[in-house]
């Protein structure tokens, strides 16, 4: 009793001769319609005629076509007697030995929808008329999300909490059509001619997933930017669009248990916009501002800062003030010896401030200028120089 698979992937042939009714999906359909009843067609591919069927009662002999993308649910008094995620063709027998319940469709749905028909399947025999409905299987687009004032999470990477106002749209997916309908959809939506749609502004369904992924946003962004694998990057999340929306259904389940109570996941996102508060823009200005000066970048800058400030003292102070900067390289842990080399500094003459008794004491200045050597700050013919003049030669 329930459905038997007549031609998997095939509206024609047989299908259409001699058949009491033939059910398929409405005509234009929005691209985020999630559940709707079968309608009846007068025709099909011009084989075959009857106008009497009526909108998604199926009987005994009734002819179903489930396209690609879409699960078939037929249901009675408000349960579910059979359910068909596989595209192809079926027919509706409520007496028949041969006829099957369920056609999972392998994959993603066939454990969750096992287990869910287990749960809910109907009790008794089913009756002659059945309710035909039709669920999306497919990424439903275009749910969006945006936060009105900053919200606030912990962040590894900057070590420091940051706040932020985003918006943006997610993808969703009914991971498990019987338990969608059976736990979330609401009963006024199981009519002929209604869509249950989650962009539907008139939707209240919709407007409290809504509300629970804007509750949810501070806990995903917590999540993402605080798993290593994910590179502890805030910056990264408007390139993610995959690794944000797992963080993303991951808060929701933690906090409204989608998938276990609703068959719902979100599947990828997209962050439109993010727009930190001052004190996070600023941390953030600093943190990259670290990163672009860190490794072999950094490297080159700061022998640059090193080599200027050498060049300076040398200007200000003569040859003892650069040999003051040598020194005080030495005292850092050879500092120089660290770095790749740098370039020595033009010989400078002999500082007119230097106090006297230094610059009357020829063996202090050869110290100063064999230091200075020994630090590859003056070069041999500059130290031979400060030699002849102190020995006067």
């Amino acid at each position: 009793m329930g459905l038997i698979q007549a031609a998997v992937g095939s509206i024609g042939g047989s299908l259409a001769d001699q058949w009491k009714d033939f059910y398929t999906v409405p005509d234009g359909l929005p691209a985020t319609a999630a559940l709707f009843a079968a309608v009846p067609r007068g025709t099909n591919a011009g084989r075959g005629s009857n106008v009497r069927g009526s909108a998604n009662i199926i009987t005994n002999g009734s002819r179903i076509v489930v396209p690609e993308g879409y699960g078939l649910l037929l249901m009675q008094d408000g349960a579910i007697t059979a359910f068909a995620a596989e595209a192809g063709a079926y027919e509706w027998q409520s007496n028949d030995l041969q006829s099957k319940s369920i056609f999972s469709g392998g994959g993603l749905f066939e454990s969750l929808v096992l287990q869910s028909w287990e749960r809910f399947k109907f009790g008794g025999q089913p009756g002659a008329q059945q309710a035909a409905f039709f669920v999306s299987l497919k990424e439903l687009p275009d749910n969006r999300f945006g936060t009105q004032s900053e919200i606030y999470w912990d962040d590894g990477y900057l070590n420091a909490q940051v706040g932020a106002i985003t918006r943006g749209s997610y993808t969703l997916q009914i991971a498990d059509p019987i338990r969608f309908v059976k736990s979330f959809v609401p009963a006024s939506y199981l009519q002929p001619g209604k869509v249950f749609d989650f962009t539907d502004l008139d939707n209240a369904a919709a407007s409290q997933l809504f509300n629970e992924v804007v509750g949810s946003l501070a806990p995903a962004f917590s999540l993402y930017t605080n798993d290593p694998a994910k590179g502890n990057r805030i910056t990264r999340i408007q390139q993610d669009a995959v690794g944000f929306a797992a963080s993303l259904s991951e808060a929701v389940e933690r906090a409204y248990r989608w998938k276990t109570d609703r068959g719902l996941v979100i599947v990828k996102t997209a962050i439109v916009s993010i727009e930190y508060d001052a004190a996070s823009r600023e941390l953030l200005k600093t943190v990259q501002r670290a990163d672009a000066l860190a490794g072999a970048r950094g490297n080159s800058n700061l022998q640059a800062s090193v080599a200027a400030g050498i060049q300076a003292a040398g200007e200000n102070a003569g040859v003892g003030g650069v040999m003051g900067m040598g020194i005080a390289a030495g005292s850092l842990g050879g500092l120089a010896g660290l770095q790749q080399p740098v370039a020595p500094a033009p010989a400078a003459p002999a500082a007119s401030t230097a106090p006297a008794a230094a610059a009357d004491d020829p063996v202090a200045r050869l110290t100063r200028a064999k230091q200075m050597l020994d630090a590859g700050l003056i070069t041999q013919a500059d130290y031979d120089a400060v030699k002849a003049k102190a020995l006067g030669l």
